[in-house]
C-alpha cells in the first residue's frame, strides 16, 4: 500500500485527484500488475482516513482512463494496457497546464435540476416517467483565458444532493460517483471538428463560427447503462491532438 504521507491533506489539489494519481503511478511503474486486484475501499479509506466516496471518486477516474475494470462481486482489477488503439488526450487539461506553470482554475457557471426531455431520456435510454436530471456547465481557463466550455448531465438522485464543495473541479466520472447512487465503469468518447456556436463563442470569447474541437462522452455503469453525458468544446487554436500507445508517457 502506498505511504500515507503521500498525499496532502492540506493540499488545494482535491484529495481523489491526489489518489488517482497515486494509484496510476503505481500501475505504470508495474506495482500493480495487470489482472491483479487493487485495494478495496474499505481498505484504502482505512488507510489513509479518506471517505468511502473520495476513494470512489479516485477509482471512477481509473475506469473512465481504461487503466482498471470491474467485476461484480470480486473487485476491481488491473486492465491490460492496449498497444493497437489511439487514444487522443484531451481530459487532463489542469495537470497539463500545471506542468507549464500556468495559473488554471474551473470556473462552475451553473448547476440546478432540470426537467427531462425526450432528447435527454433518449440518451440515458430512459422510459418518459423519468422526470429530472443533474446539469452542470463549467468553463476551464488558464492565466484569465477561457480555453473550454463544458455542460454536463447525471441521472439525479433524491439522496445525493448537489455540494459545492465538491464541484471545484468536476469530471463527469466524479459527479456520476458523488452525485448518484450509480458507480461509472466505462466511457465513450466521440471527437468531431465542429464550428462553435453563438452561446459557445461568447462563453470562450472568441468568433462565432470558430473551428472547436468537440468532443461528446457518455459514461457507463457495470451493466453498460447509460449514467452520465456530456459535451465540451475547445477552442481550436488553444489545443493539438497527442497520442500516446499503451500507458507509457514520455513528454
Amino acid at each position: 500500500m502506498i505511504q500515507t504521507d503521500m498525499i496532502d491533506k492540506s493540499s488545494v489539489i482535491p484529495i481523489y485527484y491526489q489518489l488517482f494519481k497515486l494509484l496510476e503511478e503505481q500501475i505504470r511503474r508495474g506495482d500493480l500488475k495487470p489482472g491483479e486486484a487493487i485495494p478495496t475501499e474499505h481498505e484504502i479509506s482505512s488507510h489513509f482516513e479518506i471517505s468511502r466516496m473520495t476513494v470512489r471518486r479516485a477509482i471512477a477516474e481509473l475506469v473512465s482512463a481504461g487503466m482498471v475494470y470491474a467485476q461484480q462481486g470480486r473487485g476491481t482489477f488491473v486492465a491490460t494496457p492496449k498497444l493497437d488503439n489511439i487514444v487522443f488526450e484531451l481530459n487532463d487539461f489542469n495537470q497539463e497546464i500545471k506542468q507549464r506553470g500556468l495559473n488554471y482554475k474551473t470556473t462552475l457557471l451553473e448547476a440546478k435540476i432540470i426537467r427531462a426531455d425526450k432528447e435527454l431520456r433518449d440518451k440515458f435510454e430512459l422510459g418518459e416517467d423519468y422526470k429530472r436530471f443533474l446539469y452542470f456547465r463549467t468553463v476551464l481557463s488558464a492565466e484569465d483565458e477561457r480555453l473550454s466550455y463544458e455542460v454536463k448531465y447525471t441521472i439525479y438522485s433524491k439522496s445525493k444532493p448537489i455540494l459545492e464543495t465538491e464541484l471545484k473541479d468536476p469530471s463527469l466520472p466524479g459527479l456520476i460517483a458523488t452525485h448518484t447512487e450509480y458507480v461509472p465503469m466505462s466511457a465513450k468518447k466521440v471527437l468531431q471538428v465542429a464550428a462553435c456556436t453563438e452561446e459557445e463563442a461568447s462563453i470562450l470569447g472568441i468568433a462565432s463560427n470558430s473551428p472547436v474541437f468537440l468532443i461528446e462522452q457518455t459514461v457507463y455503469d457495470q451493466d453498460l447503462k447509460p449514467v452520465g453525458w456530456s459535451k465540451a468544446v475547445y477552442r481550436g487554436d488553444r489545443y493539438k491532438l497527442t497520442s500516446y500507445d499503451g500507458w507509457y508517457k514520455k513528454d
